[in-house]
């Protein structure tokens, strides 16, 4: 009668979860609530007495069930996996389980959250980060073989990396002889990023292409020579017209 009881109380606290809860024991479901009922598109009857492991995909259950185990001892990590609903559709979700005790039976209480949302939100960020990186190494033809590579705003790791894998393609696609590399839209740089903008112009040195750095702040220039860059070996003028001047295709 107790256990009944005690069985009762914990239904009505499982209800008040905001997302789907799934209670096994022996990789059994014992219970789940109304909330995993429309989540999984199934009801309750239909889903008792199935394996927890029947939702995940086969290359991902040898690793559930150790974890599922282990959740006996102590509450399991927060992961992030794809599994199935009742309609053979997947989903990606979080879940995160930990050992309940429910009268004499100990079991396992997982909880479903559909991350779905945040998975399709995530992979537009990344979109649209590699867009605006994209744009960030656009080389701009002038005329001759001649281009500008204007950089601008903040340049981190990742867009210096993207720059130094890209910009050279695209010189050689358009078969630019000399390319002139525009710093003026840059404020801050830490050594990291120096590193790659600055090995850029090795790059393009190694196929044939004259690199000119225009619009290099003092502070700039510092943080190259402490990488140990012989700058000095580089072309450099005060800004892009002077550069065009240089090369004959602007007069001051």
């Amino acid at each position: 009668m107790n256990e009944e009881i005690a069985h009762i109380d914990y239904r009505e606290i499982m209800e008040y979860s905001l997302d789907p809860l799934i209670i096994h024991t022996n990789l059994r479901i014992i219970d789940v609530n109304h909330v995993a009922e429309k989540f999984f598109g199934a009801p309750k009857e239909n889903i008792i007495g199935a394996s927890p492991l029947d939702i995940f995909q086969e290359t991902s259950k040898v690793a559930i069930e150790k974890r599922i185990l282990s959740a006996y001892q102590q509450p399991a990590k927060v992961i992030e996996e794809t599994i199935f609903r009742m309609d053979g559709t997947t989903v990606d979700v979080e879940l995160y389980c930990h050992p309940v005790q429910i009268g004499d039976t100990k079991a396992i209480q997982t909880y479903v959250k559909d991350i779905t949302g945040r998975k399709e939100s995530e992979t537009k960020q990344k979109e649209i980060i590699k867009e605006i990186n994209d744009l960030s190494a656009t080389v701009v033809p002038i005329l001759n073989g001649i281009a500008i590579l204007p950089l601008v705003g903040s340049i981190d790791e990742d867009r210096a990396i993207q720059i130094l894998e890209n910009v050279p393609l695209k010189v050689k696609n358009q078969s630019i002889e000399c390319l002139i590399i525009d710093f003026s839209g840059i404020y801050n740089l830490d050594s990291l990023v120096t590193d790659y903008l600055f090995k850029l112009n090795s790059v393009l040195s190694l196929l044939g292409v004259r690199s000119i750095i225009t619009g290099l702040r003092p502070s700039l220039a510092l943080a190259a020579i402490q990488l140990d860059y012989k700058i000095e070996t580089i072309p450099t003028m005060s800004s892009v017209k002077d550069a065009l001047v240089s090369l004959g295709i602007y007069q001051k």
